[in-house]
């Protein structure tokens, strides 16, 4: 199948306007789509957890990119559980629903990769996404989005409904959320020893013991995934989107105190959830089925947040 030429299509990118929607819209205008029929619904004017809505953001809309999502850090996962699972299981099942009524040509939904199970084998292989519950801080958002692939499958099942189901792994990157209440691992340490710098102390305390392990995608490759497999991949498969890269917390707090080069004592919070083991994809798919894989040096992608923040401090 040719590649999906983007030129003079109407896209509708739901939360366009957020960190990784910003880099998804820029990589869609790289990928020759023509920025005037671009939509970027704004949460002000469509609630996507209302029917209504959905169904007036999709009409006349060709291709959707749903990437609207209600997250956080483990913290927001603890405080806000309902929340967070009504809200994304609400705005994913009514859009997928109003763009099949609507006749949009194709469907591409960005899940999280808190969708897999709390000991899934690694490097994480899409196969083994049903095998066993998540991990319990991250389990609510990833069960919703889990919803929403069986969804896009029956849908292409019944209707014929094209549509893809991607995995990101942890993004980062500058313009990335740095708010302690809700950010993910990478801004919340960044902003941390930023604000310790500041106030001249000389110990950091964090969450868990430093032995979990996570796999980190710069935005920017991220959203070039996303486009990539909006041009070329039609499945029912979902597909992981990572670097085949690992590190683990302790030695990710050590990489960023260097580079950011604070050299206090880190305090282990050993009595702080550490959240799940092990995180690393496998990402043979995505680079077989649509030729992905990530750019991004890590440590450079590290730099280039830091400096961002910096820049912008909140």
């Amino acid at each position: 199948m040719t590649d999906l030429d983007l030129k003079e299509k109407l896209i509708l990118v739901t939360g366009g306007a957020g960190f990784l929607g910003r880099q998804v819209v820029d990589q869609l205008v790289k990928a020759g789509a023509n920025l005037q029929k671009i939509t970027i619904p704004r949460s002000r004017d469509y609630d996507l957890r209302e029917m209504d809505a959905c169904q007036r953001v999709v009409q006349n809309q060709e291709i959707i990119i749903h990437l609207a999502a209600h997250v956080g850090g483990i913290g927001l996962n603890r405080e806000k559980p309902a929340e967070l699972f009504y809200d994304n299981l609400m705005m994913g099942t009514q859009l997928i629903h109003a763009a099949y009524q609507a006749g949009v040509e194709k469907f591409v939904c960005v899940g999280s990769i808190c969708a897999y199970p709390k000991f899934t084998p690694v490097p994480f292989k899409e196969d083994d996404l049903w095998n066993g519950y998540p991990e319990e801080t991250n389990a609510i958002g990833g069960i919703a989005k889990k919803a929403l692939l069986i969804q896009l499958q029956s849908y292409r099942q019944q209707y014929g409904f094209n549509s893809i189901f991607l995995l990101p792994v942890n993004l980062y990157g500058p313009e990335d959320n740095f708010d302690p209440s809700s950010s993910h691992v990478i801004p919340a340490l960044i902003r941390k020893v930023h604000e310790a710098q500041q106030r001249g102390e000389k110990t950091l305390p964090v969450w868990g013991d430093g032995t979990p392990s996570r796999e980190f995608l710069y935005s920017t490759d991220a959203a070039r995934a996303i486009v990539m497999a909006t041009q070329k991949y039609n499945d029912p498969d979902p597909v992981n989107l990572g670097t085949h890269y690992e590190i683990t917390i302790r030695d990710l707090v050590e990489l960023i105190c260097e580079l950011m080069e604070f050299d206090g004592e880190l305090v282990w919070e050993t009595d702080k959830p550490n959240g799940q083991p092990r995180r690393y994809l496998d990402t043979e798919r995505a680079k077989e089925k649509f030729g992905f894989t990530a750019h991004m040096e890590f440590k450079q992608g590290l730099k280039n947040t830091i400096d961002w923040y910096r820049q912008h401090p909140e």
